[in-house]
Order: structure tokens, then sequence, then C-alpha cells
């Protein structure tokens, strides 16, 4: 069973290119399950389980408490498993055919508003080299909308600062590119013009990383995700801000503006546009939240 689990893996890898988290969290999912049928049928092969093995399993899940998020994740990996399965003819059958995953409550997700967004692009202090690129990060990651794995793994030929556009590699070694503004633009080609020079070291003068950290190197997610929480307290933002609160904020904010759902996905590298418009029933409600405040006759007396 685990030689099939890591041949399985091994395929996802390199047959579709899924980024190392969601492979670990595959991998992880389907060996809980993989040790609840050894554990509690005493089964040695994955031709012998049943959709009675794979029930119980789910039902030991919602039992733990745990989410209808991570519930329908397990099913997801297990489905593509025994999906790889039946393929290489390792099983005749697939217990989760018409197995219903639970319905998930999508959150929407948080965004701020503009003028908070001015704020905390605001806050650092632009007179040393270590200020101008913490400046230059915050604007590159609202004007582009990047993840800030991607962010971070940026490097100094990612930039085109005469055409004006970021490329980033995105989840499963995809490539997109997207446009700049002007602003975001102006920071970059101070920043590589000169703090990114002061701020690399003499032995490390070959860094090809876009972002430097104090020691030189490149910029981490946790060095960057500090860097955040200490300008949004001094600029008096929201203290749960996170990196991706300026990834939602960018996609909201664009389509409040009137920007196509389908450039927004493109933007923002939504293999699913439905992953997409989620950003448009945030702004619907807040359209609909601007209105009950405004309107004189908004609400009944």
């Amino acid at each position: 069973m685990e030689q099939a689990i890591q041949d399985w893996i091994n395929s996802l890898s390199h047959e579709r290119g899924l980024a190392a988290n969601t492979l670990q969290s595959y991998e992880r999912d389907v060996r809980q399950y993989m040790h609840f049928l050894r554990d509690s049928y005493e089964l040695s092969g994955w031709g012998d389980s049943r959709k009675l093995h794979l029930t119980a399993f789910l039902l030991q899940l919602k039992q733990s408490r745990k989410t209808a998020a991570t519930i329908s994740r397990s099913l997801a990996a297990i489905r593509a498993l025994y999906k790889y399965l039946l393929r290489e003819r390792l099983v005749d059958h697939d217990p989760s055919v018409h197995m219903e995953a639970p319905r998930i409550d999508r959150k929407l997700p948080k965004v701020i508003s503009l003028t908070d967004v001015e704020k905390l692009l605001e806050a650092p202090q632009t007179d040393t080299e270590a200020g101008v690129r913490d400046k230059t990060m915050l604007e590159l990651l609202y004007a582009s909308g990047i993840r800030v794995s991607e962010l971070v793994d940026l490097n100094v030929d990612s930039i085109n600062l005469d055409m004006s556009f970021v490329r980033c590699v995105g989840s499963g070694g995809k490539e997109r590119i997207i446009p700049l503004g002007g602003i975001a633009v102006e920071w970059l080609r101070q920043y590589i013009g000169g703090a990114r020079a002061a701020l690399v070291r003499q032995d490390t003068l070959a860094e090809p990383a876009l972002f430097i950290s104090q020691l030189g190197t490149r910029m981490t997610r946790q060095g960057f995700w500090k860097l955040l929480k200490k300008y949004a307290q001094a600029a008096g933002v929201d203290a749960d801000i996170t990196p991706h609160t300026l990834r939602h904020s960018f996609a909201s904010h664009l389509l409040e503006n009137g920007a196509d759902l389908r450039a927004v996905q493109e933007m923002l590298g939504h293999a699913d546009i439905t992953t997409t418009q989620v950003y448009a029933t945030v702004t619907k409600k807040r359209l609909k939240d601007v209105y009950e405040l405004a309107h004189p006759r908004a609400k009944q007396k």
C-alpha cells in the first residue's frame, strides 16, 4: 500500500507538476486513510477496501471534529489515489464513486479599504535602504496581487521595467505575466537602482533574488510577514492583516472599478474561474453595505 502511494505521488509530481505543499497534503491525507484501513479493518491492499470502509473513515474524521473543508480535502485526495490505482490496474473498483463530500460554507476573503491600503503603503520610512525595499515590496504586492511565496521567489530578471510587467511562477510551475502600474514601477526602479545594491553583501554579490534581507540573502516569507505586521501596526490597520489580505484587496478593488472577471482570474493565476468569482461576491456585499449606510430610505423607520 505504501509503495502505491509513493508511486502515485511521483506521478503527480512528474505529470501534473503540483507544488510540494500540495503533494505533501495529498500524501498525508491518503496515509491517514491507509493507517485507518490497517488498524481498524486489518486490510493489507487497496483492492480490499470497500465503500463501507471509506464511509467509516469519513465518519471518524467528522467525529474527531474535523472541518468540512478538511474532510472534503481528504476525500479529494483519496479519489485521486483510486483514479490512479484504476488507471494502473492495481485495483478493479473505486469505493469513492458517488461518495458525496460535505458541503463547505465558503468564507468570503478578507479585504481592506483603499484608504487602509494607502495607509499601509505609506508606513515604511524610505530614508533607509531597508525602508525602500519594504515600500517596494508592499507596492508590488498590491499592484500585482501575487502570493507572498511568489513575491519572495522573484529574481531581478523577473521584472521588466521598460514594459512594466512582472513574470512570476505560481503553483504547479505555471508562469504568468502581470502588468504593473506606474507607482510600483517607479519604486522598483529606485530599489533596483540603489537600495538593493546596498543590501547585497560582498559574499552574496551573486544572489539573484530581487528582495534582499539584512543578511544579504533572499527575503523569506516569514521575514516579510514580520515586516507586514510591523507596518500594519504603525499604520493603524487591522492587526489580523496577512500578505494574502493585499492579494484579496487587489482583486476586489479591480472588480469594484470595472475590471473583467476573466482578466482578474488570469492575473491571480486561478485555474478555475469559480475561485475568482468569490471576489465578485465580496464586491456585491460591499456595495450593499454602502447602499444601506448611505441611502436615506434604505431602512424602514
